[in-house]
């Protein structure tokens, strides 16, 4: 084979089928003598049928994800050669590079018995495969895409086939028999058995998922009931105490699952103990469904009853549930402890995708670093009133007798949080309001105590950040209430002081859950649990109630009527409607929760007249009128004021558009015309020559023109 020094001379290589593969295309050597590579040149828009089509390989099925990743923009290089880079990513299979087998060469298979009757689990994947490859979007030649294959062979570095049916060692003796379990079959057995779903059910999925590599027959079943069976007393068998001291079993927790950890300090003098924890699966959530969206905080979980408190980052997933992507467990909550996570965070997610940005970041607490989150994020701070919603509420029905000086309480304090931008003093209407209700001296004592030295503060952050939407903070709320019923059972009371057991859940069951929720509503598989999942957010439920069980009060306005949808001769009241601070007699709600009468009743009253606006509106009203307001004279500030003012307006009104459209053509339709001059392609700043295709070559019928009508098959599939 010739080598080839310009990639003019590569050939352009587009097969026509759907999906394809390394087999399917004829690979060039580009370099020098020295030097070179083993290329193919194809359409950049082809690139993600290629990776399918690896993916798909009969002898070695597997997935490839991105190890690492680096981008330019057009315009940052003056001067280039015709290989380098508009965008590089180099693709790993995803078992390897990392070897967690004994020895990290060949892993723990062995054909001769071992001196044991407990026998350890082979690790299904990160067997130390070297197979890999990267591809350069060309900076001088954008629409083309440049594939390096440097191995093509699924084996570890000594050489031997290390996963797929060739593996012959994969578990033990006769492995050519035993049936592929690849990483997204092993998750979803492993998840069903944290989630106690009954063994049969679980091998019944077992079974279905490796169908897709290997046929069906007697011995396959009957080796997936043996892997289920083992699998399952491995998980009930395994114990988060690696140690009898908290602190040396953390640490051998986090040598065996360095993968899973983004950050870690252990406690010194010059530093408090912080563990950052995010597996495989949750980074790829965060980048998925945090770029250029809001993602969140739930903090300060469990300050009371754990050894350390539990902070976790989330992302709005497709339903907008709010999805942890990753957890950090620590006291301290300075600054520059902060800092130090917060950027290996990030760090981690643009190792992967540089570009990565996040448009917001919500908070739920008033004495976040906000400062802090703005300079590392770059990003406007929203605030969630979720949590002080659910602390006055759960304590008034707590503390107070009868309902209905808990639902005048209840109104009372909204009434003082709606008043930051009506003018009112907030100390006098505080006064009033204790002086009114001397009576109730249980809450009233824990009100004084709790909240008043910091009711100020935590009204100020109300009054000067963008507040977010009930739907948010029901995803919110209905996270905190999983990871309260998880965390908090009464079996667990007493490894509540133990690093190691929060840990284990967090990485076991609650990771579990969340993953079988997503995989069933991506799948449409499991529909039980999907079902679920979709109405595990009371914005969810409400929607599940129709308008015409709702009842208003239409003379004063003090309250509404909800018919249960369950039994039709159940009536809920909810007093104060069209408030955040509604309050409703069902059981859901006197636990302190956000239910799903007052969201509906809510939904209903914001097209209304005679009903107060949500907190939210009044707080992005306050934001318009801030920049209305700001110019004092006539000057540029006025420019920069209106052109930011126009611009946010348009944004919402296309949102508002595409929200209330049943037809997404006809919003597409009519939407302006954005004409773009077609320029030329330039190297060294001058114009290329045409693609030099050689004569004689067997690939001129490869190079054909991309149908139009193609269907793309995204690169979300593999992930």
């Amino acid at each position: 084979m010739a080598i080839v020094e310009s990639v003019g001379k590569i050939p352009l290589q587009d097969p026509p089928e759907e999906e394809f593969s390394a087999a399917d295309l004829t690979w060039t050597k580009f370099g020098t003598g020295e030097h070179h590579d083993v290329v193919a040149l194809i359409p950049y828009d082809r690139v993600d049928a290629f990776i399918i089509g690896e993916c798909s390989n009969v002898e070695c099925p597997t997935r490839f994800h991105i190890e690492r990743g680096r981008k330019r923009t057009i315009g940052s290089l003056k001067e280039y050669k015709d290989d380098e880079y508009l965008e590089y990513r180099l693709y790993w299979c995803s078992f390897g590079p990392e070897n967690y087998g004994e020895g990290g060469g060949i892993l723990p298979s062995r054909r001769y018995r071992l001196n044991t009757r407990n026998r350890a689990a082979r690790p299904q994947s990160m067997r130390g495969c070297t197979c890999h490859f990267v591809v350069k979007r060309l900076y001088a030649r954008p629409s083309l895409a440049l594939i390096i294959y440097n191995e093509r062979r699924h084996v570890n570095k000594s050489g031997f086939i290390c996963h797929g049916p060739l593996d012959r060692d994969a578990i033990g003796p006769g492995a050519k028999k035993i049936p592929y379990i690849g990483n997204e079959i092993q998750q979803q057995t492993m998840s069903m058995i944290y989630l106690g779903i009954p063994e049969e059910n679980i091998l019944e999925k077992h079974i279905e998922g490796i169908q897709r590599y290997c046929g069906s027959d007697a011995k396959v079943n009957s080796l997936a009931s043996q892997y289920v069976h083992k699998l399952g007393m491995i998980i009930k068998r395994s114990t988060h105490e690696l140690d009898l001291d908290d602190q040396a079993s953390i640490r051998m927790w986090i040598e065996r699952n360095r993968k899973s950890v983004f950050f870690h300090q252990d406690t010194s003098e010059s530093g408090p103990f912080i563990l950052g924890i995010q597996t495989e699966w949750q980074l790829q959530q965060m980048i998925r469904f945090g770029h250029r969206s809001v993602i969140a905080a739930d903090s300060t979980f469990g300050v009371k009853r754990l050894k350390y408190p539990l902070f976790t980052v989330l992302v709005f997933d497709s339903r907008q549930h709010a999805l942890p992507v990753a957890w950090v467990i620590t006291r301290s909550f300075a600054k520059p402890d902060v800092s130090k996570w917060l950027k290996a965070l990030i760090d981690r997610a643009r190792s992967v995708e540089p570009g990565w940005k996040v448009s917001g970041f919500l908070i739920d607490d008033a004495a976040a670093e906000i400062d802090l989150l703005r300079d590392i994020f770059c990003c406007p701070v929203l605030f969630s009133l979720w949590r002080v919603r659910r602390s006055w509420l759960r304590n008034i029905v707590k503390k107070c007798s009868t309902i209905e000086v808990q639902r005048e309480i209840f109104k009372r304090l909204g009434t003082i949080v709606y008043s930051i931008w009506g003018g009112i003093n907030t100390a006098q209407a505080l006064e009033q309001f204790m002086l009114d209700y001397v009576d109730q001296t249980t809450f009233m004592e824990y009100f004084k105590t709790s909240w008043l030295p910091k009711l100020e503060m935590w009204l100020s952050t109300m009054r000067n950040f963008q507040l977010a939407s009930q739907e948010a903070s029901g995803a919110l709320e209905a996270y905190h209430v999983k990871l309260k019923a998880k965390l908090f059972d009464d079996s667990h009371l007493g490894a509540l002081q133990r690093v190691d057991w929060l840990v284990h859940k967090l990485t076991t069951e609650l990771h579990s859950s969340y993953w079988l929720d997503r995989y069933a509503d991506e799948s449409d598989s499991f529909q039980n649990v999907k079902e679920k999942y979709i109405l595990s957010t009371s914005w969810h439920r409400a929607l599940q109630i129709p308008d015409y069980a709702v009842t208003l009060d239409d003379r004063d306005h003090l309250f509404a009527k909800v018919v249960s949808q369950k039994n039709s001769s159940l009536t809920h009241l909810v007093w104060n409607p069209g408030s955040e601070f509604a309050f409703c007699d069902c059981s859901w709600s006197m636990q302190g929760n956000l239910c799903k009468h007052v969201i509906k009743v809510n939904m209903i009253c914001e097209n209304l007249k005679g009903y107060q606006s949500s907190m939210s509106f009044r707080s992005f009203e306050e934001v318009l009128m801030d920049l209305w307001r700001k110019p004092v004279d006539d000057s540029f500030a006025l420019d920069l004021s209106l052109a930011c003012t126009h611009q946010m307006l348009d944004q919402i009104q296309k949102l508002v558009e595409l929200n209330n459209s049943t037809d997404i053509g006809i919003v597409v339709n009519n939407m302006p015309l954005k004409w773009v001059s077609k320029k030329s392609r330039t190297c060294i700043g001058k114009p290329s020559s045409s693609l030099a295709i050689p004569h004689g070559s067997s690939n001129t019928k490869s190079v054909v023109v991309h149908k139009k009508n193609r269907k793309r098959k995204r690169l979300s599939r593999l992930r």
